[in-house]
């Protein structure tokens, strides 16, 4: 049997307040990565070196660790790349302007506290989030993915009251599942982005795979181990049916002084006759870490929005 993965999760909402309406591009989440780097250096950076990758303190800084994210130096993985998946997730509700909600994922959890501190010193300064100068009001965390669930956890001056980070509850597996990529989904096949009409279960599954068992690696106690072989061979052969077109997704880089074009699909995918088993653990996480390029500025987000219950039992947590 596979094994389940365990990556403890935080879920939380910062409310911010705006003396004049806020004014934010299609793209708020990359104005606000694009703040929260900056304002995370001025915080934690004390050897102010313009490059972190020569500075001694590189692997023990939380700047790199959110921003770079540097492999482990024994690390028996990515051993090739020089940077290992970002602990975060950031997203963004067009109808809530002033809500920013962002994921936490493993170890930096613990870091909460700066993390915070970084978004208000972001909102707050002179140029603020697209011009925005915002003033942080409350922070909330949420018990799941439902909104309902959220809980204060913080105010300013006030003390910070955090629940622990824990696994999501996985559900039973259903018999059945639609799920809806809500933002540009970025994958690669062979080189090139999966498009909408060629576009696979596998495709999906494949790169939700891979990041979940680099972020166990990376950013949990817990590495991911269980036959990754068979599990992308068993994807391959799920016939799913994908209501999928191509949606482009401008962002402005200030590094290249130039807009970037960051295109994926979205739209719904439906499994249905399958032994969702296997697959079910890795779909109802994907949830909270998005999947594909460019997850940290809020792509790659999807919801399971229909499952229809079946008899099939739910995964086991140990291989054997």
């Amino acid at each position: 049997m596979h094994s389940v993965p365990v990556l403890p999760i935080g879920r939380y909402r910062a409310v911010f307040a705006s003396e004049f309406p806020p004014r934010f591009s299609d793209f708020p989440a990359n104005a606000w990565r694009g703040g929260l780097g900056h304002a995370l250096k001025r915080s934690v950076c004390v050897t102010r070196q313009p490059e972190c990758k020569s500075c001694m303190l590189y692997r023990s800084c939380l700047y790199p660790y959110f921003w770079d994210t540097p492999p482990h130096v024994a690390s028996e993985k990515m051993r090739k790349y020089e940077t290992a998946p970002h602990p975060f997730v950031l997203d963004c509700d067009e109808a809530q302007p002033l809500h920013l909600v962002f994921t936490l994922l493993g170890q930096a959890n613990r870091h909460l506290p700066v993390f915070i501190h970084a978004l208000t010193q972001a909102a707050a300064g002179p140029r603020g989030i697209s011009g925005n100068v915002l003033a942080l009001r409350r922070v909330d965390q949420a018990a799941g993915l439902e909104d309902a669930a959220w809980r204060e956890i913080y105010q300013p001056d006030a003390t910070l009251s955090a629940l622990p980070a824990h696994m999501p509850e996985i559900p039973p597996v259903p018999a059945a599942c639609v799920l809806e990529i809500q933002t540009p989904l970025r994958v690669k096949r062979e080189g090139r982005y999966a498009g909408a009409r060629d576009f696979t279960f596998a495709d999906l599954f494949g790169n939700l795979l891979r990041r979940v068992s680099m972020l166990t690696y990376f950013h949990t106690e817990t590495p991911l181990e269980t036959d990754f072989r068979a599990l992308k061979e068993a994807a391959r052969d799920v016939a799913a049916q994908c209501a999928l077109t191509w949606q482009e997704q401008t962002r402005y880089s200030k590094r290249q002084q130039a807009e970037m074009q960051l295109g994926g699909v979205v739209g719904r995918i439906e499994l249905a006759g399958v032994d969702l088993a296997p697959f079910w653990p890795y779909l109802w996480l994907g949830q909270f870490t998005h999947a594909g390029k460019n997850a940290t500025m809020g792509l790659g987000r999807f919801r399971i929005v229909q499952a229809t219950a079946a008899s099939l039992p739910s995964p086991a947590r140990s291989a054997d």
